[in-house]
């Protein structure tokens, strides 16, 4: 059974728990207290409609009009899942290129680390680089406003002024109201749910001028790390236009390889120019209004069927997908509370609900930048995804986890392919990967082993939610192949007698590469990789096969956790101090009680991070991690204050997004992450303590948790 046949089995729905308190939620209520109303530009919160395989970001003019204000900021970018270009490659690259011998307890084995005196995050020589930035996510295209001059000069952005932007996030739609040359401007934008449309009204009396239009243009897509666009390079790409009636149809070629389509639909009788080869204008003098509805396509012109629709049609759409999203699936409510906190801590939660579903919930693993603008250029990180997604089945949306699941059984033949090159049995998911599922080579990315459980993890979610015969037949091959390798990598040290992980091996945290040769055991994956394999052999059981002896001969057989100084570290033999991700914490947190862990060496251990860590070098997902582990050790006060860690990296910008650093203007991982600890604390998890929403604080200490549609955490 394929994952849409899974998706629409009639059993698949919102979690069985219910335990709002005082009645059910008003969701619209909820949702409406933290629409996103923004009064002045800001280049840190553009703000994007789509549907988890396309989006559109727009800047302040609800368009991309603007794109130089945002340079330094948060990029304007329209972007799909299957957007993906390779440049030509004259050298012909191969991935054994980047091969280096390791030292693997006395067998030497390869592992693609590129030019190793290159720096530590692939650009160690020209085959690593080449392959790091290809395949590489492009910008399908700029829509923005058409605008008059002022005074004869070019209106700026300091021109657009009483300002009122609204993302109604009930609905989907965008309204953008401000004044330009003296005129009232009202510009709407909507995506539609389902189809990689973008649909966009303009309302002003400048249009009836003709002085206010539409614009559209296309750009080169280069092998940036974080731009998907280049304008600079216009003889690398080509646009071939057609027109059908009041549709314009545009068919582009990138390097004379990669094609894609898109088609405009406009108002009848506006007028269009060719601007140049690659940009194209309309205007409606005389009629109220502009309408510029564009659909883009991975085929060539010739292969996309169907009529555009039309912009009533995107936003009737759009507003019956949004208020059946928030009205179905999980809530929380912490109106009632008396900790000032509570709003924060709501808007957070409703604003990641909708990132998250507009920027991962698609048929890939989602970048960490999602479907706004490129990070790693384009790539997904597979330890990333969990932090992604994970948390859908707890709010009861677990379809929008399993969109993107199937991409793990087409690449199988890549991932057995990959465990086979050192000597081991079963699929190996590595690091960084584009769609064909082929390992990014550098310093880091082949050496994590962290992500190895993550697709037994979200096979359990998802049987959790669904346990049917259906869930087992598709994620089979996945769960018992990724085991395979984590029985067959770990070495027997029969002198210690317990199985290690590495060398090589990097942490999690991955401040210790250079150190991979002699790194071993890192505390995150001893743990992870021991619950995972545990959670194989039930699904044998539920497959009608016997356990395997060696499977738990391994998991119950690891090497025990670092402590030094009564608490946990990272990783065994190599001290790296204290920064960065405090990983080890997730050994008791995102994992379940394990027999490795000490409760009480853990509690001594989240102390030390809570007052002891540097929280400047720590990221967006280390909070809910924080919190994960206090919820479990029956800490909600300590849940609560690392959910509120005052530091840079904890900040969620007006448009909902977790800001790192310049290169990270966003960060998804952190959304997904307090989704899934937020879940957690409200509806419990196996083995929770009795009673209402155990993870957070009581009513006497402030917090009154109402909660819905959630399901409890393994």
């Amino acid at each position: 059974m394929g994952a849409a046949a899974l998706l629409h089995s009639a059993s698949y729905g919102a979690g069985k728990a219910d335990a709002a308190k005082n009645g059910k939620i008003d969701r619209k209520a909820l949702v409406d207290r933290h629409k996103i109303a923004l009064a002045r530009p800001d280049a840190m919160t553009p703000l994007t409609v789509g549907n988890g395989e396309f989006a559109f970001t727009a800047d302040i003019t609800g368009l991309q009009t603007f794109p130089d204000f945002h340079g330094n900021g948060m990029l304007l970018q329209t972007m799909a899942q299957w957007a993906w270009h390779t440049t030509p490659d004259d050298h012909r690259y191969h991935l054994s290129d980047t091969f280096n011998p390791y030292d693997s307890h006395g067998r030497s084995v390869p592992y693609p680390s590129g030019d190793e005196n290159g720096g530590g995050f692939g650009d160690g020589g020209p085959a690593a680089q080449w392959l790091n930035s290809n395949p590489h996510k492009f910008d399908l295209g700029r829509i923005g406003l058409l605008l008059p001059s002022i005074d004869q000069r070019a209106v700026t952005i300091d021109d657009i002024t009483e300002i009122v932007q609204e993302l109604d996030l009930w609905s989907g739609l965008l309204s953008s109201r401000f004044r330009l040359a003296g005129q009232p401007v009202l510009v709407e934008t909507a995506a539609h749910p389902t189809l990689d449309v973008v649909a966009a009204r303009i309302t002003s009396p400048l249009v009836r001028e003709g002085a206010l239009g539409a614009r559209l243009q296309f750009s080169y897509a280069p092998p940036d790390w974080m731009h998907p666009s280049d304008w600079g390079q216009p003889d690398r790409h080509t646009t071939t236009v057609s027109v059908a009636k009041d549709e314009y149809r545009f068919a582009r070629r990138l390097d004379g390889v990669t094609q894609y389509s898109a088609r405009a639909a406009v108002s009848p009788g506006s007028d269009h120019r060719q601007i140049s080869t690659h940009e194209h204008t309309w205007t409606a003098k005389g009629q109220p209004s502009l309408d510029l509805v564009i659909a883009f396509g991975p085929e060539a012109m010739e292969k996309t069927h169907g009529s555009v629709p039309s912009f009533d049609q995107v936003r009737q759409d759009a507003m019956r997908h949004w208020k059946t999203f928030w009205s179905t699936g999980g809530a929380i409510d912490l109106s009632e509370s008396r900790d000032s906190r509570w709003k924060e801590l709501e808007r957070r939660i409703v604003l990641s609900q909708y990132q998250t579903a507009v920027n991962s919930a698609g048929s890939l693993p989602p970048q960490e930048t999602g479907l706004v603008q490129n990070s790693w250029y384009g790539k997904f990180h597979h330890e990333m995804h969990w932090w992604h997604a994970a948390h859908f089945p707890q709010w009861g949306r677990e379809a929008l986890l399993m969109r993107s699941l199937d991409y793990y059984r087409r690449i199988l033949p890549v991932a057995r392919e990959t465990a086979q090159r050192i000597g081991c049995r079963g699929a190996r998911w590595p690091k960084m990967v584009g769609p064909e599922g082929r390992e990014s080579p550098n310093r880091i990315n082949p050496f994590l082993t962290w992500q190895q459980p993550h697709p037994i993890h979200f096979a359990e979610l998802i049987y959790q939610a669904k346990p049917t015969e259906e869930t087992l037949q598709f994620f089979k091959e996945i769960v018992l192949e990724s085991a395979e390798f984590m029985a067959s990598f770990p070495w027997w040290n029969a002198e210690r007698g317990c199985y290690e992980l590495g060398a090589p091996i990097v942490a999690p945290y991955e401040n210790n590469y250079n150190d991979r040769r002699a790194s071993k055991n890192p505390t995150f994956d001893l743990t992870y990789w021991s619950w995972a394999l545990g959670v194989a052999q039930q699904w044998r059981e539920r497959l009608g096969m016997a356990r395997s002896q060696e499977w738990d001969h391994v998991r119950q057989n690891f090497a025990p956790l670092t402590v030094r100084d009564g608490v946990y570290r990272e990783i065994e033999q190599i001290d790296a101090g204290i920064g960065g991700h405090p990983t080890m914490l997730g050994a008791l947190g995102v994992v379940p009680h394990t027999p490795l862990v000490d409760r009480p060496t853990m509690q001594r251990t989240l102390d030390f991070v809570l007052t002891k860590w540097p929280r400047g070098e720590t990221w967006g997902w280390d909070y809910p991690m924080m919190a994960m582990t206090a919820a479990r050790l029956g800490r909600p006060d300590q849940a609560i204050e690392a959910l509120f860690i005052d530091t840079p990296k904890n900040v969620y910008l007006a448009n909902g997004h977790n800001y790192q650093q310049s290169i990270l203007p966003l960060y998804l991982p952190g959304n997904g992450g307090l989704l899934f600890a937020t879940a957690m604390m409200a509806a419990g998890w196996k083995g929770a303590p009795p009673g209402h929403a155990p993870g957070f604080p009581t009513e006497d200490q402030g917090w009154t948790v109402r909660w819905e549609g959630l399901r409890p955490a393994l």
